[in-house]
């Protein structure tokens, strides 16, 4: 089955289950298996790639590279410059460096990590050059709350915003209460990170283990369908295993029931007030 698309502002459609690469890029031990995992993951539609400058201090982008080797027509590729890096002339220096590491000459989306002490102004202005150049083709952001988009809309192109990438699972719903309807509102997808935690705890939950044994799948299934259930959501969890990777594809073909989504909301309930966005 073709995997759900997500449209981004500009009319580009990217599928709405890519592949995270935080930790990855760390260690040479790993990095054949990391390649095949993605690689692995490409075959199955997962064609969106999430990486940054920081992960494995390039290393991640690296692997990226080797991984798309043959297959870059195929594929849809997401960077981040980090907040440090995000002036006028850094940004367009560090997007040069993820270009040279990645092993091309376009990346799809091109994201501020976090905000820093560089002025979103200068970071939009980088942005726009790279996008004129042909070395970008949108940008956006990551980790950025409801207040931030609206300062950042308030800066000159700010407007042109592809999407936010945030944290965004069932033990992190914040963002449910007020910034997943800003979002739609604007039309502008969420990415959202670690949508299977930050590590098992989740997954063990006898909720989430009672729905995932009664239908034949795993806890991780259950919780990743929640999140791609959510319109305007693109999901990026990591794997670095072919099991992994097949059972986050599998994932997408998944839907949850009423009861079920009534029984998720009882065990991880959602957010009732204002919380501040949460990050890792």
């Amino acid at each position: 089955m073709t995997l759900p698309t997500v449209a981004l502002p500009s009319g580009i459609s990217v599928p709405s289950l890519g592949q995270g690469t935080w930790r990855m890029g760390e260690d040479r031990r790993r990095h054949a298996d990391e390649v095949t995992a993605l690689r692995r993951g490409i075959e199955l539609g997962m064609t969106l790639l999430d990486t940054a400058e920081m992960y494995g201090d390039g290393g991640a982008e690296q692997v990226i590279a080797e991984a798309i080797k043959g297959h870059r027509n195929e594929v849809q590729l997401v960077s981040k410059v980090l907040p440090h890096n995000a002036s006028r002339s850094g940004t367009i220096a560090a997007c040069e460096r993820s270009l040279k590491r990645l092993g091309t000459n376009h990346i799809e989306l091109y994201l501020l990590h976090w905000r820093g002490r560089h002025p979103l102004a200068e970071t939009v202005d980088a942005f726009e050059t790279l996008q004129r150049s042909g070395a970008i083709g949108a940008w956006g952001v990551s980790n950025f709350d409801v207040d931030d988009m609206e300062e950042l809309l308030a800066v000159p192109g700010g407007k042109a915003c592809a999407t936010n990438q945030v944290l965004y699972n069932l033990t992190a719903r914040g963002i449910e209460y007020d910034l997943l309807a800003w979002s739609a509102e604007h039309a502008m997808p969420i990415m959202a990170y670690s949508p299977l935690g930050n590590d098992n705890r989740m997954l063990r939950h006898p909720s989430l283990q009672r729905i995932a044994n009664a239908r034949g799948v795993t806890a991780a299934q259950v919780a990743l369908a929640f999140v791609l259930a959510r319109p305007g959501v693109i999901a990026i969890p990591k794997a670095t295993g072919l099991d992994h990777v097949a059972e986050n594809r599998a994932a997408a073909d998944l839907s949850l029931t009423a009861e079920e989504q009534a029984a998720l909301d009882a065990a991880f309930p959602p957010p009732r007030r204002k919380q501040a966005l949460e990050m890792i």
